[in-house]
């Protein structure tokens, strides 16, 4: 990644000054606003945030705050709302929080009880929803380890500036399982697929429909298959297909990307 030896110092020593503010703030199991003012200061001292230029507090929206705004080249790249340090992170609270970044128009939010940090990414889909990108707890984190600095330094504000949020975001999607069944269900990797159990069993008569629907049916779960992950996944391989493949047809045609569709067969 080539994180910059001054970064990852600071983020080293932020993470062994809050680790025992953290478990002390946890054994008193202080409220909500004294945990705000605590991951205020993580994200300023840790993550490199300019505490004034940066960080919202009480960020007005729609008529209501969210408790914490993170604000790059006079936009809001993120928003935040923190709840107290030792409650367990509800599906209620995403679902406010989602609320929050709908109506601004967020990319990216974040929910976290200053121990626990989850990072989601929106999907501005229909219903709306998000996908949750990256996960870490700061007493669990070593300040040695490099993978663990690594974690941090996606949120850092110099992370951001060179969207290693972003880059994070599309490898964890890439290697996600609704990526892989979304490719297995692809036309080229089917004739792969086909082509290799006519090998197994020559002379047998087997069709790339065939396949999707053993596929589909025997092999891959539904729950990888329907809902909102599995369509967000399908049209990231499409885009990437009408990027990156060509194929020509025996007519010599020029066939892009846009017939290489999840599941369908090219035109001809």
């Amino acid at each position: 990644m080539g994180m910059p030896a001054r970064i990852a110092s600071r983020l080293s020593s932020g993470l062994r000054k809050f680790k025992p503010i953290l478990e002390a703030a946890k054994k008193r199991d202080v409220n909500e606003s004294d945990t705000v003012i605590i991951v205020q200061d993580i994200l300023h001292e840790v993550f490199g945030f300019d505490k004034y230029a940066d960080i919202r507090t009480e960020h007005p929206i729609h008529g209501t705050y969210c408790d914490l705004a993170i604000r790059l080249a006079e936009k809001t790249s993120t928003l935040i709302e923190v709840k107290p340090i030792g409650v367990e992170l509800k599906e209620a609270y995403l679902r406010q929080v989602v609320d929050y970044a709908a109506h601004e128009g967020c990319d990216w939010i974040i929910l976290t009880t200053g121990i626990k940090w989850r990072v989601y990414k929106m999907e501005f889909t229909k219903p709306i929803g998000q996908e949750l990108i990256l996960e870490l707890d700061f007493l669990e984190l070593n300040p040695r380890a490099a993978g663990d600095l690594e974690q941090l330094f996606v949120l850092a504000k110099e992370g951001w500036r060179n969207q290693r949020l972003d880059e994070y975001a599309a490898e964890r999607q890439a290697r996600s399982r609704y990526s892989i069944a979304g490719v297995l269900l692809t036309t080229p990797v089917l004739d792969v697929i086909r082509r290799e159990l006519r090998r197994i069993a020559p002379g047998i008569r087997i069709e790339t429909d065939e396949v999707r629907k053993v596929l589909e049916e025997e092999v891959l779960k539904r729950e990888i298959l329907e809902g909102e992950h599995a369509k967000a996944a399908r049209k990231r391989i499409a885009k990437a297909s009408g990027r990156a493949l060509r194929a020509v047809r025996p007519d010599g045609e020029v066939l892009d990307g846009a017939d290489l569709e999840v599941g369908k067969e090219p035109s001809t």
